[in-house]
């Protein structure tokens, strides 16, 4: 099917790091459309792009590493903008690009990376204080909503219809089952399409890095964890259900991780004797990837899941907002020793915002603790008031 482009939020802060000299390093993973918007924002320009993916060019950049940077520049098309796509695969790419920067060759570089295994650790070292990095994630649902034609950019006034509520609340619906790929939004046939994801796509990066001795138990680890969204995690429960060590386990969520399919939330806490501050919870970055995993991928409303899947669902948004936030800002849960819980606290240097994450929309007139301990209101996040945090 052919692909209509998505405009990214992302695009803006991408052209001023390509304006600043610096070399940009553009991580997500795999599928979430880092090539489609580089070669987007590129297209007017004369450029080269080599994927490590290919071994032509993969052999390519070899040949023009063992050249003068005039040289390789010349090898290479004398571009105005090289693009090395799924650079992590060379680990040697910092060393050249490094190399070639220093040189003050007239190109813009930019490293391209489904993980960030190799790029943001051993690939990037050598380059410290030359590059800028990025995050794409998955569509947030801004820009997933572009992609409707029915979808109107004066929301505040349009969502009193009835009508367009409807169209949004569906829509909403479709993406926690679905996710938000921008090829699963815009398919045909989304299911279909997760499922060969996650069959073929989503760990290739550790197979073939060889960052794993058993491919069946990094799955069993990822079902288990895509069945406990929001819970809070036990290293020892999944060693013992894995067979596992502890070790092994925590290695291979730095593997799930560092390549984009989970992310950990960590609890926000000033008093220790009465705050939990060592548990974490686990999300994933795509809630449609974390339904393939489990088979589940209905549009349903009345599914047993939904309230920790719609949980999930705000976390990966509010996570897909702030990972290339300007200012330092983190995400937590909070809960007390004897049971008192906020689902998202958002710390922004010395701001709090509490929220709680309920797929139902009945009003709690409940007061909460946090709010007497902090002096910070918890606001409720469903699915009515999601558009005011969100678009």
């Amino acid at each position: 099917m052919i692909m209509k482009y998505i405009h990214r939020s992302l695009e803006s802060q991408v052209i001023s790091i390509l304006s600043s000299g610096k070399v940009l390093v553009l991580v997500g993973a795999r599928q979430v459309g880092k090539t489609t918007l580089i070669q987007n924002i590129v297209k007017d320009t004369r450029h080269t792009f080599l994927n490590m993916d290919r071994t032509i060019d993969a052999n390519r950049l070899h040949t023009a590493s063992l050249l003068s940077p005039e040289e390789a520049m010349r090898t290479l098309g004398n571009p105005n903008t090289l693009v090395i796509d799924e650079a992590q695969r060379i680990p040697q790419v910092g060393r050249i690009v490094k190399g070639w920067f220093d040189s003050n060759i007239q190109c813009k570089i930019i490293l391209l990376g489904s993980s960030s295994l190799q790029l943001l650790d051993h690939t990037a070292e050598p380059l410290t204080g030359r590059n800028l990095k990025c995050i794409l994630p998955p569509l947030s649902i801004k820009e997933a909503l572009t992609t409707q034609s029915w979808f109107d950019t004066h929301i505040p006034t349009s969502i009193t219809t009835k009508t367009y509520h409807a169209q949004l609340h569906d829509f909403l619906l479709q993406r926690m089952t679905y996710g938000s790929y921008p090829e699963s939004v815009q398919h045909t046939s989304p299911t279909a399409y997760l499922h060969n994801l996650v069959e073929d796509y989503l760990f290739k990066d550790i197979y073939s890095l060889g960052l794993t001795r058993s491919p069946q138990t990094l799955q069993k680890l990822v079902q288990l964890l895509a069945l406990q969204i929001g819970s809070e995690v036990s290293i020892n429960e999944l060693s013992s259900s894995l067979g596992i060590s502890r070790t092994t386990v925590e290695r291979y969520l730095d593997l799930l991780e560092q390549t984009f399919v989970i992310f950990r939330i960590r609890p926000y806490f000033t008093n220790a004797r009465k705050e939990l501050i060592k548990n974490y919870k686990i999300y994933f970055w795509d809630t449609g990837v974390r339904n393939a995993i489990i088979g589940q991928l209905e549009p349903r409303e009345d599914r047993v899941d939904i309230g920790p899947l719609w949980e999930n669902w705000v976390f990966s948004e509010w996570k897909k907002k702030l990972s290339n936030a300007q200012r330092p800002t983190s995400l937590h849960f909070w809960r007390t020793r004897q049971g008192s819980e906020v689902d998202m606290v958002i710390k922004q240097e010395s701001k709090l915002t509490a929220f709680e994450c309920k797929w139902s929309t009945k009003k709690d007139t409940r007061k909460s603790l946090f709010s007497s301990d902090y002096g910070v209101p918890v606001t409720p996040m469903n699915p009515e008031t999601i558009w005011a945090h969100l678009l």
